[in-house]
């Protein structure tokens, strides 16, 4: 057991028709065994202006999602210089580059990926998943962007639905928040 980690997985991020939807589900693992099936991995940061989410190691995660919050605090008002700040941290200190974990930011106008490799990527599509359910959950959100009349949230929904029917490591147990978007 020693050897072991805890890992929470799948969060999706869809900018579309005016609004963008993060969502999340709620599966933590530990091995091969479901330890928590309903955890929150979706954060409103910045009074409710900002969210996050995050997945892969839980401890990792909770130390970059609060290190991000007090980049935000430094930069309210720049949500990439927030993410790039952290990024550049989490790079260049030998104890953050061991954290096992990714973080994707919305406001109501950026969308953004933020790695421990230094990436701050800002997708194309305002399209972007991570954790282990990530791709299938992408594509399924691509998917329904492309070919549906479906609002950001629902899209979310239905596409972290579909990833928990396909990956073991996410479940059904979703949660999603909205913020309105500067872009349609």
């Amino acid at each position: 057991m020693n050897n072991q980690q805890f890992h929470a997985t799948t969060i999706l991020t869809v900018r579309h028709g005016g609004e963008v939807a993060m969502g999340g589900d709620g599966q933590v693992t530990l091995g091969s065994a479901i330890m928590k099936a309903d955890a929150m991995k979706i954060r409103k940061l910045l009074d409710g202006r900002v969210l996050c989410g995050f997945a892969g190691a839980s401890a990792d995660a909770f130390a970059l999602l609060e290190r991000f919050e007090a980049k935000l605090l430094d930069y309210p008002q720049n949500v990439p210089r927030a993410a790039t700040e952290l990024a550049k941290e989490w790079r260049m200190d030998r104890a953050l580059r061991r954290l096992e974990a990714m973080m994707t930011v919305v406001d109501t106008k950026h969308t953004l990926l933020v790695s421990g490799t230094g990436d701050v990527i800002q997708p194309n599509d305002g399209i972007v998943a991570i954790g282990s359910g990530g791709n299938y959950a992408m594509a399924a959100a691509r998917a329904l962007a492309r070919h549906s009349s479906l609002t950001a949230s629902e899209i979310v929904t239905e596409a972290l639905t579909v990833a928990s029917e396909i990956d073991i490591y996410t479940n059904s147990n979703i949660v999603c928040e909205t913020l309105e978007s500067s872009e349609a």
